[in-house]
């Protein structure tokens, strides 16, 4: 009965997840549902496990969440993002679009950008491209959604995506953690995935489709800003170099502080455990400061830069709500017996002794199941974090890459039809799933795949770190 109420309270929490419903309001209800028919008490599960873990959640990454948006809406508002994005198109030649977009997005992406803000930046400019080239239409989602979050929030070494520093908090590791692992498997990404939506506009252009008619949610070219009013390539690239070496010279700086510096102020927190934390806020604070203050007068049109931060901000309370509903929901559901029987099974499922199998699984499954990478990262760490890292400490496996490995899996199967992000950018491009979904789960498929030949590549070649 136990374990059939876990799974009826995951089926109804994706179910809902897919038809629009908040999971901030839902992820506690289905919580306590599972928690009452396993036999726990209604209202002291809800106040005294669900509501402290959602608040931990919060209390350690609603810092990043909204800095993370201030900085990807002024990199917006401004214009930075659209001039980052030209030049790379300008670079690799307007006959590579669809390499372009895919570039694009990885570059803001590993600048700090938020992969919603990414999607409104880079739309405008995939439409203009693909309608010169005459390319279709329905592939701009796949390529938006591939640079946006398929490799560079948590494949590649020191990317700021939440995605890369929720396994921190857990492994004690910082947000450069296994690194040759990382960028073997974003090597292997960019190709694949390069390679794929290639191969399909080939295939769709020879097959006679093009761009297409009767399009709605079309850009208007009078919307955007100007050639010449966009900022320098310098200054519209600068603020993302900042969060870059900011945050790889901050983790290495705070790394030797005196850990007495915690004493009296911090309630179980270690230095180590907040060091990339601390890195990320400072160095998103500097990036934030350096756009307002050199692109200033451009958020005037905008409303300025009040309106800005206002929008930024209301849309990273939405997301880390989002996120912490769903630790909260693993937490009551870690408390079950029945998950006592789940557990004990992924436990069974390892190559050698290693958990990387395990851990990849169960990562991946979650995910998918939650419709978001960070939600099903946050409820796989709470649920199994601790018991993965004794693990990987008997088994020799190194918490560097277990983390690689949990950061890679969550970013697999959380782009089912249900992911907010997929929602989001098929909603911007003006497209429906039956149009555009395929090529994004196509993707999809390609991210599960190589985090599984990362698992299996790492318990070949231990020294691959």
């Amino acid at each position: 009965m136990e374990v059939l109420a876990i799974f009826l309270s995951l089926g109804l929490l994706m179910f809902f997840a897919y038809r629009g419903f908040s999971v901030i309001l839902f992820a506690p209800v289905f919580a306590l549902l599972a928690g009452v028919l396993s036999g726990l008490p209604l209202l002291p599960t809800y106040t005294e496990v669900f509501m402290p873990k959602t608040v931990a959640f919060v209390k350690n990454f609603f810092p990043l969440f909204m800095l993370g948006a201030v900085l990807g809406k002024v990199m917006e508002d401004s214009g930075s993002a659209r001039k980052i994005a030209i030049m790379i198109v300008r670079t690799l030649g307007k006959e590579r679009a669809v390499m372009s977009i895919i570039t694009s997005g990885i570059v803001l992406c590993y600048g700090g950008v938020s992969t919603h803000v990414i999607s409104f930046a880079l739309y405008p400019l995939a439409a203009a491209l693909f309608r010169e080239a005459n390319y279709p239409k329905r592939l701009i989602p796949a390529c938006i959604a591939f640079g946006a979050f398929g490799l560079a929030m948590d494949a590649l070494p020191g990317t700021p995506q939440i995605q890369n520093l929720i396994p921190t908090m857990y492994f004690g590791t910082t947000g450069y953690a296994a690194p040759m692992t990382g960028m073997i498997a974003a090597v292997l990404l960019y190709a694949g995935g390069v390679s794929y939506m290639e191969w399909r506009r080939k295939k769709l252009v020879a097959a006679g489709e093009g761009y297409g008619e009767g399009h709605t949610n079309e850009p208007d070219p009078r919307n955007a800003l100007r050639d010449d009013e966009l900022p320098s390539g310098l200054i519209a690239i600068l603020p993302l170099l900042i969060v870059l070496v900011g945050n790889f010279v901050f983790t290495k700086w705070i790394a030797t502080w005196d850990p007495a510096i915690m004493k009296g102020v911090a309630t179980g927190a270690t230095l180590k455990s907040v060091t990339s934390i601390w890195a990320l806020i400072v160095a998103l604070t500097l990036a934030i400061t350096a756009c307002v203050l050199m692109n200033y007068g451009k958020f005037q049109r905008v409303g300025g830069f009040g309106k800005t931060s206002q929008v930024a901000i209301l849309g990273s309370l939405l997301a880390v709500m989002n996120t912490a509903s769903e630790v909260g929901y693993g937490n009551v559901i870690a408390m079950l017996d029945g998950f006592k029987s789940v557990s004990s099974f992924l436990m069974t499922i390892h190559i050698g002794d290693s958990p990387l199998l395990s851990e990849a699984i169960m990562v991946n499954v979650i995910a998918g199941v939650t419709g978001s990478a960070s939600g099903g990262l946050g409820i796989a760490m709470e649920l199994m974090g601790k018991t993965y890292l004794e693990w990987g400490v008997r088994a020799g496996v190194s918490p560097e890459v277990l983390h690689r490995i949990a950061s890679l899996a969550a970013g697999g199967m959380d782009t089912l039809p249900h992911n907010g992000a997929v929602i989001t950018v098929l909603a911007i491009c003006g497209l429906t799933h039956r149009q555009s979904y395929a090529d994004i789960f196509a993707l999809t498929l390609l991210k599960t795949t190589v985090a599984l030949l990362m698992v299996i590549l790492v318990t070949l070649f231990p020294f691959i770190v």
